[in-house]
């Protein structure tokens, strides 16, 4: 009857890679053998490396082996699963890479089971009965196998570290505590531990706590998340179904307005044509008429031409009004007329309203507040282009062709009237809108506001238009050696020296705007933090004739 269970010799055909008998065996050059799959597995995980290692004794080949199977090991294999025999149960295992190692076997070592702190060795299973046993080893410390047992040795004196020095903070051995440490306030290690057992409980329920709290903050996210993505799609259907009904009212509009223009063509035509045809029977009948006096004229016969004259003399009414040739001109060019008025106030209506929709776009309130930059390679990421609107300009100030530079002159500039044209003040806005986050840099010469203000500021004498003297305008004033930031008849006086560049970074949504001197690092010169109700828009003012002040392109 065959033998079943545990055969000594067992453990001589498993793989040590997955301790079971071998399957599909082969042979590798350095003579330990391996199921086929798992050297192969091994190998392949090592397929970045040029060099390949036995898992066993470390051997190492260049190339890879070509793997054959071993026919005798299979054979035996065979033989041995026939008769029952199974491979070695887990405690039994050899170590592996990774695991610890009994430190008494001899050969090939088997897994520790348990490392002893006062032995600072690790056992097998095998090994390991004697502290189980005998009574001298019954006091041992026992802990998991661990490879770090050397951790417990004194590197000075070799001895086991069993004190714990509070002065130090530091593990040290009886002979540590009677030299360096003498006089210090030591205690066990076992104490310290208890002590420190007590604080690790209150550590661990403040990671748990904390551990919940970001959990809850998490969720809370997650909801956020969730709630913008389905307010998003909701606002993307809305607007998308608005758009195409505008799209579909300017189509039946351009369908009516075709329709018109066609319908009174025809009619028109159509008189036209009517008329036209008269005439041309008009024509016809005056030169046959024309034809019967020449041919009348040249006759000889005196009676023949009296008799025959006053009928021939005698013309019809004119079909057509003699207006007709004195009516001045007109077709359909009132009708382009009036389309590409439309076509300006929807462009102006729609550049208007774009304002107030991208702000809501951007002022979408959510849980996670943008961090300010802090480098200047950060700010340069929200750049933006800016020019200066020159229906805004005072009359003073002369704009470069690029509407980005501003010179203040002694002479009026001739510019158009024209509503939003500032009076009271030497100072110009940008044409663009600035919400969500923008970030621009202007140079000067002379005295100067750099500034942001709603659309709507005062541009006249009669009130205080200046930027930084009302509720709509904020401006860092410089003229050297004074440097201020005003806002409402609010004056803050800044200390710090200002170079000639300025850099302005807005954060619309935030409530955020910052002035910052440029050079190899960006200083902070103001900062406001406020809710803004519109779109801004840059501005610049100059005190004195000559003064200049440009937006710097940005890269």
């Amino acid at each position: 009857m065959a033998q079943r269970g545990i055969q000594p010799d067992s453990a001589k055909f498993c793989c040590s890679i997955c301790l079971d008998l071998l399957k599909d065996p082969v042979t590798i050059p350095c003579g330990h053998s391996y199921c086929m799959s798992c050297i192969k597995d091994c190998w392949d995980g090592e397929e970045h490396k040029e060099i390949y290692s036995c898992p066993q004794c470390r051997r190492t080949f260049t190339p890879r082996p070509v793997l054959e199977k071993s026919t005798m090991l299979a054979d035996i294999v065979e033989e041995m699963k026939r008769m029952g025999l199974q491979a070695a149960p887990p405690d039994l295992c050899y170590a592996g890479p990774g695991d610890v190692a009994c430190d008494f076997c001899s050969g090939r070592k088997l897994k520790a089971l348990k490392s002893c702190l006062a032995c600072l060795a690790s056992y097998c299973e095998q090994h390991l009965q004697p502290h189980y046993d005998a009574a001298p080893f019954k006091k041992h410390k026992l802990v998991e196998a661990t490879v770090k047992l050397q951790e417990n040795i004194c590197s000075r004196h070799d001895e086991v570290m069993k004190i714990f020095c509070r002065t130090d903070q530091q593990c040290i051995c009886y002979l540590c505590s009677m030299d360096e440490h003498e006089g210090h306030r030591k205690v066990s290690a076992a104490a310290e531990r208890t002590e420190r057992q007590e604080e690790l409980g209150l550590s661990r329920q403040k990671i748990q706590q904390r551990i919940q709290d970001t959990e809850k903050d998490v969720k809370v996210l997650q909801q956020e998340v969730e709630a913008i993505s389905r307010s998003a799609d909701k606002a993307v259907e809305d607007s998308e179904e608005i758009f195409t009904e505008l799209i579909r009212l300017l189509e039946k509009r351009r369908s009516d307005v075709k329709q018109q223009i066609r319908s009174q063509q025809e009619e028109e035509v159509s008189r036209a044509e009517e008329v036209e045809e008269k005439l041309k029977q008009e024509i016809a009948e005056l030169r046959r008429k024309d034809a019967e006096l020449e041919q009348l004229s040249h006759t000889q016969d005196h009676i023949h031409f009296l008799q025959n004259y006053p009928s021939l003399s005698c013309l019809s009414e004119a079909t057509h009004s003699p207006s007709i040739n004195i009516r001045p001109l007109s077709y359909f060019e009132d009708v382009s007329a009036a389309v590409s008025e439309l076509r300006d106030k929807l462009q102006e209506l729609l550049s208007e309203e774009w304002s107030k929709i991208s702000l809501t776009a951007t002022g979408v309130d959510v849980l996670l507040p943008h961090p300010e930059p802090k480098t200047r390679a950060e700010f340069l990421q929200y750049s933006c282009h800016i020019t200066l609107d020159p229906n805004t300009a005072h009359t003073q100030l002369s704009l470069s062709e690029e509407n980005r530079k501003a010179t203040l002159m002694e002479e009026e500039q001739s510019y158009p009237s024209h509503p939003d044209r500032f009076t009271g003040c030497c100072q110009v806005l940008s044409r663009e809108s600035l919400t969500g986050r923008c970030y621009w840099e202007v140079e000067w010469k002379g005295g100067v506001d750099i500034a942001v203000a709603y659309q709507d500021i005062s541009r006249t004498e009669d009130d205080e238009c200046e930027f930084g003297f009302d509720d709509k305008s904020w401006s860092l004033y410089f003229k050297n050696p004074i440097c201020r930031f005003d806002h409402n008849n609010i004056v803050t006086k800044i200390p710090l020296p200002v170079p000639s560049r300025m850099g302005v970074y807005l954060d619309h949504r935030a409530g955020i705007l910052s002035f910052y001197s440029v050079s190899e690092t960006m200083t902070l010169l103001h900062r406001v933090q406020t809710t803004f109700t519109q779109p801004l828009h840059a501005g610049l003012g100059l005190y004195d004739n000559g003064n200049t002040a440009e937006f710097c392109e940005l890269k």
